[in-house]
């Protein structure tokens, strides 16, 4: 056919392979191998994990000690927070001789301008703009690159399927591919990834199944700090935590992240306290305050930033009941400063003593670290990783470090003050400045 029906123009038809009518039965075959089964005694090449280390040292540590041959890395984050500056910054590097960042959603004109803003060395990386999975996959068996990068997996579509790109078929079935090209060839794959309002992972649940390791790319657009964590990941530890700064020149490893999360901690401030937490194989000292004030609406309010919310409603609970304090007509807010979100329990400690604080408005002991779990009953239970957590505050120049009483006292070093809490009843008469009024009636409060 020389001319065409639709533009009327003349020469614009171009051969192509027609695609397949029964999409299913042509997907099932291609999915089709022969294996055999396998003695777990039985030494094979691949039981040797190698890897390959990125230009970020945080990244290599949440990683597990740097990116598999052959694994899947799904990287999920908020718009704006950072994730395609962090691949780029990982992907770039001398140890990486030939990546491949293959992105659906800009232009090969923006990814080179961020890097050289970055000042990122450009001769090792190549950059292709296509969303269609047989395009990428012809680049990707031509280059053969040691890294390959792709932004974001919700835009890649595969012609032989008819669904739009991002929707739940599209998705899973493109991933599915890569995952299998990955696995053939040996070269790692990093695949960013949108998240929905909820602040999950968007498309489909499977799709964190079916990748190897699951990074949440986190933190608060207005403060400097990024961090970094993998919820999933086959080749390491699921708890450690990569801390970054966001500045001018891209994303840093910050070195002393203690020194900066408490760096503007105010001695002798009521509603302040120094909570210390185990976050993978670090200690970081962060600063919680709390705010207590007298309910202005009918329903009290309860906020929290940097912390489980649900967590702190159960603290607040207890607090209520066991220490016998009135916070049903109150509005209390939580904040974890530096943009900082922490998931250790060993907190509990000090938000609890962060509120109580805040509500009689009486500074703790000065130079104070906490660390505790509390649970229904109001006991403080014992944390765990606690040399690491007593070297960190050591190193920072606190005296006093108040947790359970369950703890050996031969394991505390004797240079250190230690007040031990059997139940949060103790916190009044044992961690604040100066004595509570005796005719001051907890109830009344």
């Amino acid at each position: 056919m020389g001319r065409c029906p639709a533009c009327q123009a003349w020469n614009t038809f171009k051969e192509a392979p027609s695609l397949p009518r029964d999409t299913k039965k042509v997907l099932l075959k291609e999915s089709l191998h022969t294996s055999k089964p396998q003695s777990l005694n039985e030494e094979n090449s691949e039981d040797q994990i190698q890897r390959l280390l990125t230009g970020l040292k945080d990244f290599n540590l949440v990683l597990g000690g740097g990116l598999v041959r052959g694994s899947v890395v799904l990287l999920a984050g908020e718009p704006g927070i950072g994730k395609s500056t962090l691949a780029l910054q990982a992907m770039l590097h001398e140890n990486v001789s030939r990546s491949l960042y293959i992105s659906g959603e800009e232009s090969g004109a923006q990814i080179r301008q961020r890097a050289r803003r970055l000042g990122l060395p450009l001769e090792s990386g190549y950059v292709l703009t296509d969303a269609s999975l047989e395009n990428i996959s012809a680049a990707l068996e031509e280059l053969k690159p040691d890294l390959a990068v792709v932004d974001s997996v919700q835009t890649l579509f595969y012609p032989a399927i008819e669904a739009p790109p991002g929707s739940l078929v599209q998705i899973r079935e493109c991933t599915a591919r890569l995952i299998q090209w990955a696995r053939h060839t040996g070269i790692p794959m990093v695949l960013i990834g949108h998240v929905n309002k909820e602040g999950d992972i968007a498309g489909p649940k499977i799709l964190e199944h079916m990748v190897d390791v699951v990074l949440q790319f986190e933190g608060d657009r207005y403060h400097h700090y990024r961090m970094l964590r993998a919820p999933k990941n086959r080749y390491g530890n699921t708890q450690e935590l990569g801390i970054f700064e966001m500045t001018a020149k891209g994303l840093r490893e910050v070195r002393d992240p203690s020194g900066l999360f408490i760096s503007g901690h105010a001695e002798g401030a009521s509603g302040s306290a120094l909570a210390v937490v185990s976050e993978g194989s670090r200690a970081l000292l962060v600063e919680v305050q709390a705010l207590v004030t007298q309910a202005v609406y009918g329903m009290p309010q309860r906020i929290c930033a940097g912390f489980d919310s649900r967590r702190f409603n159960m603290l607040m609970a207890v607090v209520e009941k066991r220490c016998g304090f009135r916070l049903n007509q109150k509005d209390i807010y939580l904040n974890v400063t530096g943009g900082i979100r922490i998931e250790d329990p060993g907190a509990d400690l000090a938000v609890i003593a962060a509120v109580v604080s805040s509500l009689l408005d009486v500074p703790l002991r000065p130079s104070l670290a906490l660390a505790g779990e509390v649970g229904l009953t109001g006991e403080v239970r014992p944390v765990h990783r606690l040399e690491q957590r007593l070297s960190e505050i050591q190193r920072l120049g606190i005296s006093t470090l108040a947790l359970s009483d369950a703890h050996s006292r031969e394991a505390l070093p004797t240079d250190l003050k230690t007040v031990f809490l059997p139940s949060v009843r103790d916190i009044l008469p044992r961690l604040f400045e100066k004595a509570y009024h005796p005719t001051a009636d907890p109830k009344t409060l």
